[in-house]
C-alpha cells in the first residue's frame, strides 16, 4: 500500500547517469575552446605590452640621446606608469633586455623581449617576437 507512493518519487541511477553524461560531453567541448581563448589574450596582451615599452624606449631616446640603463628608469622619468607583468610568465622581472647593437650608444636597454620559452598559436616563439 505505502510501496506504490514511494516507487514514483525521485530519479533513477539511470536518468542521473545520463545527465551526467551528456554534462560531461558538453565540458568536453567547452573546455579546449576555454584554454584557447585564454592562451589567445594573453598572446594579445603580450604583443600590446611590447608595442608600449618599445615606444616608451623609443621616447626616452629622443628625450634623452640615450637609451634607458634599467626599465626603472621609464617608470621613474613618466614614460610608464608601472613595468607591466609578462603576460605569459606572469612576471615582470623575466624581460629580456637587449643592448644597442652599435655599443657606442649610451644605455643598457635597446629592444625588450619575453622571457618565456613557449610557442605561440602561430608557432613562433614568444621570445622572438
Amino acid at each position: 500500500m505505502h510501496y506504490n507512493n514511494m516507487k514514483n518519487k525521485g530519479f533513477t541511477l539511470i536518468e542521473i547517469l545520463v545527465v551526467l553524461a551528456i554534462i560531461a560531453t558538453l565540458l568536453s567541448i567547452v573546455t579546449p575552446r576555454y584554454f584557447a581563448s585564454i592562451d589567445h589574450a594573453r598572446e594579445s596582451t603580450l604583443k600590446y605590452d611590447l608595442v608600449i615599452m618599445r615606444e616608451a624606449i623609443d621616447k626616452f631616446y629622443s628625450d634623452t640621446g640615450r637609451y634607458p640603463d634599467e626599465l626603472y628608469d621609464l617608470v621613474d622619468n613618466k614614460y610608464l606608469r608601472s613595468i607591466p607583468q609578462d603576460p605569459i610568465t606572469e612576471s615582470t622581472d623575466t624581460w629580456v633586455l637587449l643592448p644597442p647593437a652599435d655599443s657606442n650608444l649610451p644605455g643598457q636597454i635597446y629592444d625588450i623581449r619575453s622571457g618565456s620559452t613557449g610557442i605561440a598559436a602561430d608557432g613562433s616563439y614568444y621570445e622572438e617576437w
